[in-house]
This record gives structure tokens, sequence and C-alpha cells, in this order.
């Protein structure tokens, strides 16, 4: 039996403290979060204990914890939890700076534990299946992908831009679906509704021939999800939220087939099999790294307009 926690319970934590709830194998010994009536009135519902102090919690005898608090508070509560002795899944980003992230990098290889971050839509199962028709060649050589991730703007994210908060699920599974890092960025953005950035379109260029870009905003009243893939043989379009694939050649359209899952209840049974296993997670931290090096470059390419080399 794997003992976890969840440390923030607001509306992503809450989702975390379900599924746990639900898992086989899997206790919920306790949840944390600084807001008192809110954290007794989830620990009730899911009959767990509530803690307004993390470090309290980790005396329940936990092995391992999602970490679900705003951005700037990731690399503290991280480095807590892996001296208190715990595996740790952290929301993206990884971090709100390079060093940071770098802290927390370091001192999971000091203390032999997990540090998985929570990028999402690695586990949606149409990208999984993306990712598999490209490594066979079902598309030949890709060589432009294409993302929208569009909607209206949610109060509750205060603390980053709209490239930090959610342009970097784009960023990790462009990079992810080349199997490549990414070498410039070049970015336009704005900001005309929030204090950060809240729209941009952003170049993302590997390898000098493979192309990726980015078009994301807080602006559009209607929630998009969508990413384009163009390879030489064909094209395919992904949906992430209808979970879907169609694939475009000079003489057929097809849709793949796939079994439509909840992509955070697959990231959590992942990374509880990690550490039951001790595996590596398909999310490292150096994985978590990439991503916001290249939001930050992109943030760092629409300030100073120029393109940023990561």
């Amino acid at each position: 039996m794997i003992r976890v926690g969840v440390i923030g319970t607001g509306a992503m934590g809450q989702n975390h403290v379900r599924i746990y709830n639900e898992m086989e194998g899997v206790e919920l010994a306790g949840i944390s979060d600084v807001d008192k009536s809110r954290v007794e009135a989830m620990a009730a519902q899911f009959k767990t204990k509530a803690f307004t102090d993390y470090k309290k919690m980790f005396a329940e005898g936990l092995d391992a914890v999602s970490i679900v608090v705003p951005t700037k508070l990731h690399k503290q509560v991280t480095l807590d939890a892996l001296e208190a002795g715990l595996n740790v899944l952290v929301e993206k980003p990884i971090a709100d700076t390079i060093e940071n992230a770098d802290l927390m990098i370091e001192a999971a290889k000091k203390e032999n534990k997990i540090l998985m971050v929570g990028h999402i839509e690695r586990f949606n199962p149409a990208v999984i299946k993306l990712k598999e028709l490209i490594a066979s060649d079902t598309l030949g050589k890709v060589v432009s992908i294409s993302t929208q991730r569009v909607g209206p703007y949610n109060p509750r994210i205060r603390d980053v831009g709209v490239i930090l908060d959610i342009g970097v699920h784009d960023i990790d599974v462009i990079s992810y679906l080349y199997g490549r890092r990414v070498n410039h960025v070049y970015a336009i953005a704005g900001a005309d509704i929030h204090s950060f950035e809240d729209h941009t379109s952003i170049i993302l260029r590997m390898d000098h021939e493979f192309a990726g870009v980015v078009e994301t905003n807080w602006l559009t009243p209607h929630k998009v999800r969508k990413l384009t893939a163009i390879g030489i043989k064909g094209v395919a379009y992904l949906d992430y939220i209808d979970q879907t694939l169609e694939l475009h050649d000079s003489s057929w359209i097809r849709k793949a087939k796939i079994e439509k899952s909840e992509p955070l209840k697959n990231e959590l049974k992942h990374f509880i099999d990690c550490v039951a296993t001790g595996k590596t997670p398909k999310i490292c931290g150096e994985d978590g790294k990439h991503a916001l090096e290249v939001a930050m470059a992109a943030i760092r390419s629409y300030k100073e307009e120029k393109m940023i080399e990561v």
C-alpha cells in the first residue's frame, strides 16, 4: 500500500485528491492547504486527515506527495518533501526559475527520490497514439507541429502569464513528439487583460529543419485545444479535449482508434507505479526544466524582440 498526501487543494489539487482516493493500492493519508475550512471540508468528504502545515503531514508515514501549489512555492515545498524522504510529483511548470528547478533536481538526486513533473498532456491517449504513429513512420518525416491552446481567462491565475500557465503544455508536447530539444525560440506576445502576457505566438526551432508553433491566449471566449502535425506522407489533426486523431494523406482520411481515458488519472497511476517499482518516470525533472527553459526563452524573446537560443 502506497501512502500519499496532497499539498494544495485548489481546483487542480482537488482532482489529485479525488483520483488518489479512488486508486487501488493507494491510501490517501492526508491533505494540506493553508485554507483551513476548505481542507477540513475536503478531508471529511474523502475520509482523510487535514493539515494546514504540510510538514506536520509528513509525519503520517507518507511514501509520496503531489504538490499542487502556486508555481512560486514549488521549490520550497518540493525541497521540504524530498528532505523528508518523500517521492514527489510537482505540477507544471516545475518551478518559477531555472535556478530553482536545478535545486529541485539536485535535491532529488541527493535523496535518491523520484521527482516527476505533471505535464498532463503526455498522458492524453490521443498524444500517446500520435507518438506511436510518428514512430511507425505513418506520417513520414514530420517537419512541423503547431498547436492552438486558447480560451477565456481564469481569474485564479495571478502569478504567471499565459506562456508559463498553459503554453508550457504544448512546448513540452512538441519536444516530446519530435523526440528533440528546442534550440531556438522566437515569440510575439502582449498583455491586454492581465499583468503578465495574455496572448502569444511562439515559434520553436529544433535542429534547424524542424518547426513548432504554439498559439495560446486568454482572450478567446471558448476553449480550443488542438494540434496539427505535418509530415511528408500526410497530416495528423489531434484534439486534446475530444481525444481524437485524424490522419489525412493523398488517398484517405482515417480516424485513429483511441480508448479514451482521463489523462490525470493516467499520470497519477504512472507516478504511483514509479514509486512502487523505483523506475524512472516518463517526465523527470530534466524534462520539466527544458520546458521551463523554453518558456522562459519565449518570455525573454517577446520582451527583447529577438530570437533566443536555448
